[in-house]
């Protein structure tokens, strides 16, 4: 059968405050042993929101935070993602930092930002073991992509212009890897350069593309707040490329960016 007649079936849910669709391309995707393996992925972030979500009091995260538990103590996980957290202030020289300053004063630590792309990564690896299917994980937006067969087609994912919804500034092809963006258009200035506390609105919006949908994300943000010197920066990372929009609408690209401009 050939690759661009494979069944589809996609399936959503709200999870971690967003939703999270699972698309996948396959022989088996009416069959019930799949569901069960989706619904099992799930399963899975729902699990991992409940230790790490920053708005419930009994989470792990939020107990950490208010003194009640030590990390050394938490769940693996956590521990995991902490460790995540701060190769991610090395790798972006700062401009990324889950340590943020709290609404009480001092800081608090919210590991959203490398949560996301960390478990999104985890269900995408995890379906990609139903052999002969391929998988697209999409997190608000935000896309983690495995392929299932020897002759998979790369999926097409479209990037938004922020400054004019519905209109698409390029689509990209991505077999495997993470495609993550960045930006104001959806949240207005919600992310800050942990530096300063400033808000980061030198860029309107960075996508990046790699091999990881977790550091193509934590990526992304660092280019929000490096601004005018996002790109640079970037081409200088190994494996990922990135498409940057100015406040003024300019486009810029690293030279292997793999997609093509609209007029």
């Amino acid at each position: 059968m050939a690759t661009l007649t494979m069944p589809r079936r996609a399936w959503v849910e709200q999870v971690m405050g967003l939703p999270v669709s699972i698309h996948l391309r396959g022989p088996g995707v009416r069959d019930g042993w799949v569901a069960d393996a989706v619904a099992a992925a799930y399963d899975e972030l729902r699990a991992v929101d409940a230790l790490f979500s920053t708005y419930r009091a009994d989470s792990e995260v939020s107990r950490v935070n208010a003194g009640d538990l030590r990390l050394a103590d938490a769940h693996p996980m956590l521990r995991e993602v902490a460790a995540l957290c701060d190769e991610a202030v090395d790798r972006t020289d700062g401009c990324f930092d889950a340590r943020l300053p709290s609404p009480h004063g001092g800081t608090w630590w919210d590991p959203s930002g490398v949560v996301k792309g960390w478990v999104t990564d985890r269900v995408a690896a995890r379906l990609s073991r139903l052999a002969g299917h391929d998988v697209s994980v999409n997190a608000g937006g935000d896309l983690a992509l495995a392929p299932g067969r020897p002759d998979s087609t790369p999926w097409r994912i479209g990037i938004d212009d922020p400054d004019h919804p519905g209109r698409m500034l390029t689509v990209v092809a991505v077999c495997v890897g993470g495609v993550a963006t960045s930006g104001t258009a959806a949240r207005g200035r919600h992310i800050h350069d942990p530096r300063t506390g400033a808000p980061a609105d030198a860029l309107r919006a960075a996508t990046v593309v790699g091999p990881s949908l977790l550091w193509a994300d934590v990526y992304a943000t660092a280019a929000m707040v490096r601004g005018p010197g996002a790109r640079d920066w970037l081409a200088t990372v190994e494996g990922y490329e990135g498409l940057f929009v100015t406040p003024d609408g300019a486009v810029t690209t690293t030279s292997g960016f793999p997609g093509r401009l609209t007029p």
